[in-house]
């Protein structure tokens, strides 16, 4: 079991069947006094290895703001946020660097593409500076875009470009793969493709993945769901069976 003295500051890597994220307490507070907003609210959960997690709740609900957290896109108020026993919650500005470069995969609601790059181009960004990436062509096929890795962004649909994002936020081999919304500029048949390649890698790297969404119907594919209001979990279940992408009715 790899265990990291908190005292160190460089973010371990995923080793052991311990937590990959341990939470207690969790508290983020943005402005004070009148204006003082309690984004998140004394939030506590574990978060293991190969889960499939959706985070449900409503715009303002603490969503985002969780994702950002443990993402180390943020720094909590008050709390315990553990990563792999490493204390993310308290680390420097340089460590989370280095945490959010080799350990986290971010997708977004929107692309954040380089228009001037093609599919592979964009990928390869990633893969040239994480310490065991893929290759960008295996992060390509793993989406279903091996035919299209030399297109360039203006050349492919909103599904497709959502899709090189997932290849680009993967091909580091991230502990976790974070999603913020990932459909939520899409039409549906398009957005079912794009939850699909989230599965597929989920079930074959085995990659912690969290997706966050206002969309109830996708909690269906989940290991584990999680309801967030207010800054509270207010809810959690988990499914027996997860259902499979092309049986979701939106």
């Amino acid at each position: 079991m790899h265990r990291v003295d908190h005292a160190k500051t460089n973010p371990p890597s995923v080793k052991n069947p311990d937590p990959v994220f341990h939470v207690e307490g969790l508290t983020k507070i943005f402005g004070s006094g009148e204006a003082e907003v309690r984004a998140l609210d004394g939030v506590s959960l574990d978060c293991h290895a190969g889960e499939f997690i959706v985070v449900l709740g409503a715009s303002g609900s603490g969503k985002s703001t969780l994702l950002n957290l443990l993402g180390g896109l943020d720094t909590p108020t008050s709390g315990t946020l553990h990563y792999c026993n490493w204390n993310l919650g308290g680390a420097d500005e340089k460590s989370l660097t280095q945490y959010r470069r080799e350990s986290v995969g971010f997708v977004f609601q929107f692309y954040n593409l380089i228009p001037s790059l093609t599919a592979r181009e964009n990928v390869a960004l990633i893969t040239e500076i994480a310490p065991d990436p893929m290759s960008p062509e295996e992060a390509l096929h793993m989406v279903g875009l091996g035919e299209r890795m030399n297109h360039f962004p203006a050349q492919l649909s909103g599904g497709e470009q959502q899709r090189v994002a997932i290849a680009r936020a993967i091909a580091k081999r991230p502990a976790v793969l974070m999603c913020d919304e990932p459909t939520g500029a899409l039409d549906v048949k398009t957005g079912l493709t794009v939850l699909d390649a989230i599965d597929r890698i989920n079930r074959e790297i085995g990659t912690l993945t969290l997706v966050i969404t206002h969309n109830a119907v996708m909690a269906e594919i989940a290991d584990r769901v999680l309801t967030l209001s207010d800054g509270h979990i207010t809810g959690e279940h988990r499914n027996q069976t997860r259902a499979q992408i092309s049986s979701l009715v939106w």
